[in-house]
């Protein structure tokens, strides 16, 4: 085998080389200025996009006087309409990013890259920026021309118009991430009358230029060699897997449109038109194969199917399609991958274990911790005594004072310690002792399971239980 570098190989290792080698990866040296062309998957594309509304609306509804939905870092605290999340709850959390990233593998496994190409901030804040730009410098070939002339009063015009918007559009990004971390119109307040706390200030200029870096100037770079997301997601696809793909067999050999039916005959239907290329944000050429710039967004479908129709051609030249289909493979059934039920598993374990944790979540949590050492103490009167430390975690947004119950236990036991209602404070467990005595006579087993209720004195409905044991000496 000779050296590579001279591109001598033989056998598969010259195909291997030679396909690298067709691949262009644009490195920052210049800027792409993708071409905006209508189609479904643009249309998709705006209509995804949307949802990122959310992020900028979602943290200003209110409910009962307070912020709906607020991740309270400063009390430890996440409020969802009248739910409020402790960090006691926080396998919750961790069940919630579970769901997610299964979510995200199986879609991936099954469409590749669609997040990437849709809902990823990365590419729809750039998609935004881009679009603000070409309504200011016009369209790909006069923004090329604007970049490469000399600076004039127009070009300087041009660009502080473009910058404003963007950096607009990066407060206002700052301002929405902030706000989902403090109350909204608090924040709007302290903002206005310049009075954030350091850490306010350090988040939103973070955010400012962030956004106004990554998705102003970095652009697809970011998902080149930033995004980790981009490396590993070759390993989440095979065979199987749906993305855009070029139908060699039909587009090659490819060349010019012919009008001659005798010359028509001899080339595919692709007419070299780098209409696929022109349109695709990270500057892709699909017609050499998969590639580590592709985000699926299905942009060259949509170019490559008006070129079709223009030209008289079918659709679907460019189109999703797996390489099983390309090459006449099986193709099989989305429920025929071990790897589907797999996922489904996990992500239904994970949905349930949510489920029942907000159904469970209760405004009071109750924990009991029996004494140990010693198991018991025998009294004076010849009663026998356990000690008992509670911990009454409470999730509700105010104080409140609670009773303490036992029920089954002992007959004739006493509860010392809870002879008056006891304060227990909002967003925190508050920790207290409790002593149960009950005459010997009546103890007739060495452990007596015994239940503890705590329920609020003004509020009854709220309380919760837990079940532990009376030990006693045997008998």
């Amino acid at each position: 085998m000779s050296n590579p570098a001279t591109g001598t190989e033989s056998g598969h290792v010259t195909g291997l080389y030679r396909e690298h080698e067709e691949w262009t990866v644009n490195t920052g040296g210049k800027t792409i200025h993708a071409k905006r062309m209508p189609g479904f998957f643009r249309t998709m594309k705006y209509f995804t996009a949307l949802t990122w509304l959310v992020f900028f609306l979602g943290a200003y509804p209110r409910w009962h006087g307070k912020q709906a939905i607020l991740f309270d870092v400063t009390n430890r605290q996440f409020h969802f309409f009248n739910i409020t999340i402790l960090p006691q709850d926080i396998w919750m959390l961790s069940l919630l990013l579970l769901l997610m990233a299964m979510t995200l593998f199986a879609v991936t496994s099954v469409a590749s890259r669609v997040f990437c190409g849709y809902f990823c901030f990365q590419t729809v804040w750039t998609d935004v920026f881009t679009w603000i730009e070409e309504k200011i410098e016009g369209q790909p070939g006069q923004r090329r021309k604007l970049d490469g002339a000399p600076w004039s009063v127009t070009k300087v015009r041009l660009k502080l118009m473009k910058h404003a918007a963007w950096l607009a559009i990066s407060v206002l990004t700052g301002i929405s991430f902030s706000i989902w971390f403090v109350d909204a119109f608090d924040y709007w307040h302290d903002l206005l009358t310049l009075n954030l706390p350091v850490i306010g200030w350090a988040t939103l200029v973070a955010f400012i230029l962030g956004t106004y870096i990554l998705a102003g100037f970095l652009r697809e770079q970011t998902c080149f060699w930033l995004c980790p997301y981009a490396r590993i997601q070759g390993v989440m696809t095979d065979a199987q897997t749906i993305l855009p793909t070029y139908d060699e067999n039909r587009g090659e050999p490819r060349g010019k449109l012919r009008r001659h039916e005798e010359g028509a005959a001899k080339q595919g239907d692709c007419i070299d038109c780098f209409q696929c290329v022109q349109v695709c944000p990270t500057g892709v050429d699909i017609r050499q194969g998969q590639q580590l710039g592709c985000i699926t967004c299905g942009l060259c479908l949509d170019a490559c199917d008006s070129v079709m129709d223009k030209i008289g051609r079918p659709r679907g030249l460019i189109r999703y399609a797996s390489l099983d289909e390309m090459e006449g493979r099986p193709v099989k059934k989305l429920y025929q991958h071990p790897r589907t039920f797999v996922y489904i598993g996990i992500i239904l374990l994970a949905l349930s274990g949510i489920i029942y944790g907000l159904t469970h979540l209760g405004a009071l949590v109750l924990r009991v911790a029996p004494e140990r050492q010693p198991l018991f103490v025998r009294m004076s009167d010849g009663s026998i005594q356990n000690k008992y430390v509670f911990k009454v975690l409470n999730k509700t947004n105010k104080d409140m004072y609670v009773t303490v119950k036992a029920e089954d236990g002992i007959s004739g036991q006493q509860i010392i310690g809870a002879e008056q209602p006891i304060l227990v404070y909002h967003g925190r467990a508050t920790p207290f002792t409790i002593f149960v005595k009950a005459p010997e006579k009546n103890i007739h087993e060495e452990i007596t399971p015994i239940e503890f209720r705590v329920e609020g004195v003004d509020h009854p409905e709220i309380s919760s239980e837990y079940q532990t044991m009376f030990n006693g000496p045997k008998p």
